[in-house]
Parts: structure tokens; C-alpha cells; sequence
């Protein structure tokens, strides 16, 4: 079994686009939760344009870092630089991975202008899960 941890500032964004995500793309045998330093609660824009890609993240919930789970996952992923520079400090065998994505809750503009926002980082996600999963699949 491989445990996969996705990190952010809030948990209410990308960290629950990508867990969404890696839990649809990736075989029952993983393990995959999604944390942030804080909470900030699931984005409603976030639920929808996963909802567009017919992934339905709107049982998830924001959670803080589960130092337990942090220490023994395979693979952490940072989604920002806050959840990175503030991350707790992991064991050795614990691999991390840096995404710098732009925050889509910080959006501004229109409602149409903010989901475009979304929608892009929705779609990064995706892409670099797909090339993590073949990354993963030749180790």
C-alpha cells in the first residue's frame, strides 16, 4: 500500500482537487488524504468545477495536518509555499514533492473569471497526477 498526502494552506482548494483526483486516477491500494496547515473548509467552487470533470469531492471535509499520517506516507506533495516552508518536519523515507500552483481562491474578477482560475488549476492538477502515476508506476 502507498500513502499519498496532499498539502496546502487551507485545505479547501487544490490539496481537495488533487486528493479528488488521485483517488479517481489511482489504484484502491493507495492511500490518499489531503491536509492543510489550517483550515479553511471546502471551497464551493472547488466541489463544482471538480463536478464538471464527474469527480464529486463534496463529501470531503478541510482537515489539519495529521502528524501520524504525515510521518508515515510515501509521498507528500506540497500544492504552495506556505504549506511547504510551514510543513512539519518528516522522517527521511518520507519523499516530498513540491507543485507551486496559484491559489484559484485568491481569484478575482467575475464569477466567469474566477471558475476559468479554477478550472486551470483543476486541469494542472490533473496533468501532473497523470505524470506522477506513470512516475510511480516505473519506480
Amino acid at each position: 500500500m502507498t500513502q499519498l498526502y496532499f498539502l496546502c494552506t487551507g485545505n479547501s482548494c487544490r490539496s481537495q482537487m488533487a486528493e479528488g483526483f488521485a483517488k479517481a486516477l489511482f489504484d484502491p491500494q493507495w492511500r490518499v488524504a489531503s491536509a492543510g496547515i489550517e483550515t479553511h473548509g471546502l471551497n464551493p467552487k472547488a466541489v463544482q468545477v471538480m463536478a464538471e470533470v464527474g469527480i464529486d469531492i463534496s463529501t470531503q471535509r478541510s482537515k489539519l495536518i495529521d502528524t501520524d499520517y504525515l510521518n508515515t506516507s510515501d509521498l507528500v506533495v506540497t500544492l504552495c509555499g506556505d504549506a511547504r516552508d510551514r510543513c512539519p518536519v518528516t522522517p527521511a523515507s518520507v519523499k516530498k514533492v513540491h507543485w507551486p500552483l496559484p491559489d484559484p481562491a485568491q481569484a478575482g474578477g467575475s464569477e466567469a473569471e474566477q471558475l476559468a482560475v479554477f478550472r486551470q488549476v483543476r486541469d494542472e492538477i490533473k496533468q501532473r497526477l497523470i505524470e506522477l502515476k506513470k512516475t510511480m508506476e516505473r519506480a
